[in-house]
This record gives structure tokens, sequence and C-alpha cells, in this order.
């Protein structure tokens, strides 16, 4: 059963009272709100995820005004998990991403059964491409559009990788896209559903992109490793796809994950299985259609290599 099956005000009612326990990837969360916009952008996004029963769940987390006068003064959302707020509470405007971001930290601070990588995960063909880089460099934005164009999205900001067999395994979660790349995306893919845009957060404007339904229904199908490529949007660039050596690349992902040094030796040999079996590129782009037309030849050429 999926959440869609719930008519609105009922989904409203269970939010609002026990809550709503989901699965995303391989974890189930549990989300109690009595906020309206999170309700709505949460029905939004999260239609086609399984709906399940309590009480088990990963995370339990909660979107609540925090107590005091304040509330009325200048009203702030709190993000709670597990009973308490990790973090300072941001204007109410702010609840639906707070809640993105958030289930994040919930995944990144207790998942340490896995190498946790900052980067994008996208499939075809049954091999993944991690797309690692910092923020402005135009990941989501790629992720976006490669998953509207015959690839599976793993995950748009958490990369997980098994430890024992270095697999890739997929937390299917919106798509969080910033400022510019907003209105590129609605344009470039005018059929998706995005959330409302919030303005004036600590990443600028933000507005979240529903996942596709097939990588949702696929969660439970890990891929193999089959490229590392460092992805950066410089406008009016010419498209180019340059070979990284592996030892290189390594150390750049290492540099981008939340936990490999706290994994130690078991860490260390997830990455190493990884880069061992991944070709590794910097792509530099300026043209969406170039950038994933230069992805599929890649995943042509996966069965050659």
């Amino acid at each position: 059963m999926k959440i869609s099956a719930l008519p609105d005000a009922e989904l409203r009612q269970r939010l609002m009272a026990d809550g709503v326990y989901f699965r995303t990837g391989t974890f189930v969360a549990h989300l109690r709100t009595r906020l309206e916009q999170v309700a709505a952008s949460f029905g939004l996004l999260y239609s086609d995820y399984p709906l399940l029963e309590g009480p088990y769940a990963d995370f339990h987390v909660e979107l609540a005004p925090p107590r005091g006068l304040r509330r009325w003064l200048r009203p702030q959302v709190d993000f709670i998990a597990d009973g308490h707020a990790p973090f300072a509470a941001l204007p109410a405007g702010q609840a639906f991403p707070m809640f993105e971001w958030g289930l994040n930290w919930c995944v990144s601070s207790q998942a340490q059964h896995y190498l946790i990588i900052h980067a994008a995960v996208v499939e075809r063909n049954g091999h993944a491409a991690i797309l690692p880089a910092p923020p402005g460099s135009g990941k989501s934005t790629l992720c976006a559009a490669l998953i509207h164009h015959g690839w599976r999205l793993l995950s748009d900001e958490l990369t997980l990788i098994r430890i024992d067999d270095a697999a890739l395994v997929p937390l299917p979660r919106p798509v969080s896209l910033k400022n510019a790349s907003i209105d590129v995306i609605k344009r470039y893919v005018p059929h998706a559903t995005f959330s409302p845009s919030v303005t004036d957060t600590i990443k600028g404007t933000v507005a979240q992109m529903k996942a596709p339904s097939e990588s949702i229904e696929c969660a439970d199908q890990v891929a193999a490793p089959g490229w590392i490529i460092f992805p950066r949007y410089e406008a009016d660039a010419a498209l180019s796809l340059t070979p990284v050596p592996r030892s290189r690349a390594f150390m750049r992902v290492a540099d981008n994950a939340f936990n490999y040094t706290r994994l130690g030796a078991a860490g260390f040999e997830a990455l190493k299985g990884v880069v061992a079996h991944s070709d590794c590129y910097d792509l530099r782009y300026s043209v969406l259609d170039e950038a994933i037309a230069a992805f599929d030849r890649l995943a042509s050429q996966a069965g050659k290599r």
C-alpha cells in the first residue's frame, strides 16, 4: 500500500495524531506534524512510497513549532529526532526543506554500517555512476536531468556503500534543487512534480523534485560501481570528460565521505572496492543534453570493459 492510497484528509489526520510510517530506501521513517505546509509537500512528493504500520522505525521525526512565546511573535519550526532537536529552529516557512535536511542528517549520523559519501548516484544497465561534488557544482541539476532520461535514481545527496561487497544501496528521495537550477529543471523536465519554492534559506531558494516512481519501486535493487564522475557546470563551457587516475579519485571521494575515518579499515576496503571497479572522470559541461549524451555513451560501453 502506498501513501497515495490515503485520502488527503486522512493523511493529515494521521500526521497530526500517531504519525505516518513509510519506507525510504532501506530505512523506515516515522513522521508526525501538525504543520500544513509539511503535510502538503509530503503528500505531493512521497505519494509513491510504501506506507507501513508502526511502531518500528529507524527514524522517528517530528516538525513542530518551538514552545514559548516565540511561536506567536516569530513563527519558527523545530526538527525533532527521537525526542531531541539537533538543530536550531528555522523560520516556519522553511519547515519542509528542514524535514529533508533533517532526514539526511538522520541517515548520515546513524547509518554507520554503510560508507556514506556526499554524492549523487544514478544507475543504468546495472552500473552506478557516483557524482561527488561541492555545492554549486551542478550535481543535483545533472542528477535531476539524468533520472528523467533513462537513468535510475539511487540518491541525490547520500551515496550508501555496503561495507561487505562495495555495492551501491538505493536511497531514492526527492532531489533538492537550488536557485537558478529550479527553473532550469522545470523547463527541462516540465512533466516532473515540484514542491513550492522556499526563499531565504541558508542555501538560497530551494525546491524539491519528486523522485521517479520507477526508482522508488526498485529501491531494493543494489547496483555495482561503474563510474566516479566529478561534475562541474561552467557557463558556455564545451563538454569535456577527462580521465582521473584512480589513486587521485580515491582521495577525492574520501574527502567527500561522512564517516570514512570513523570506519577505519572497513571504510578503506569498501572505498577501494568501489574505485577499483570504476572508471573515473572530471566532467565539465554547460548543456544538459551534451552531458546526458556523455553518460549514455559510458553506459553503452559498460559491457565492453
